[in-house]
């Protein structure tokens, strides 16, 4: 089984999020995606609890019996890519384990903590809007490992649906269930951040 990790800040989890997961199961890519949210010792400004976007996503993929969300990195201490992926890798030794990221973490791969052992030891599929896009050089000996998956979606920001909240709109990038969860627990609100 081709097992697919999905990490980030899911700052809310919106649509796109769940169409790139969709995308990636519909053309055989992986047969698996987890979503998993990095923790708030990340230290990325902004950044809902750990409990809220854990939910947010829960109720994101919660009609997809082969998505899930897992809270892995919701430790005391700050948990590198590279640690997350060997967790999985012994979580599911008997099956293949991708890492899925977008254009703008391959990007900056040289600056992530063991760089080398996650291209070299995983599968990484770039999401990108356009397959023409040019590996960087000091990514090419690695370049068999390195997947790209093009997407047709127009790109959505976290950053954009949070200021739609903020000044107290529906966000159509928001499920129902999500937008629901935000609204119920008046998250993203000014009074909140």
């Amino acid at each position: 089984m081709k097992i697919g990790i999905f990490g980030g800040s899911f700052n809310p989890p919106h649509k796109m999020h769940l169409h790139i997961a969709k995308s990636l199961l519909s053309r055989n890519y992986v047969d698996k995606v987890i979503f998993v949210p990095v923790s708030n010792f990340y230290g990325k400004k902004g950044l809902v609890s750990n409990q809220h976007r854990y939910e947010m996503l829960k109720r994101l993929v919660k009609d997809y019996p082969d998505m899930e969300v897992s809270n892995y990195e919701f430790q005391n201490k700050l948990i590198y890519t590279y640690e997350t992926l060997r967790h999985f890798k012994e979580c599911y030794s008997k099956d293949e384990i991708y890492f899925i990221c977008g254009m703008d973490n391959l990007e900056e791969f040289h600056e992530w903590r063991h760089y080398e052992e996650i291209l070299s030891t995983y599968q990484v599929i770039v999401i990108t809007r356009n397959k023409e896009v040019e590996i960087p050089t000091y990514l090419k000996p690695y370049q068999k490992n390195i997947i790209l998956a093009e997407t047709h979606e127009r790109n959505i920001s976290s950053t954009s649906i949070r200021n739609t909240l903020l000044e107290g709109k529906v966000d159509e990038n928001l499920t129902d269930e999500v937008y629901e969860y935000i609204k119920n627990n008046k998250l993203y609100e000014k009074e909140n951040l």
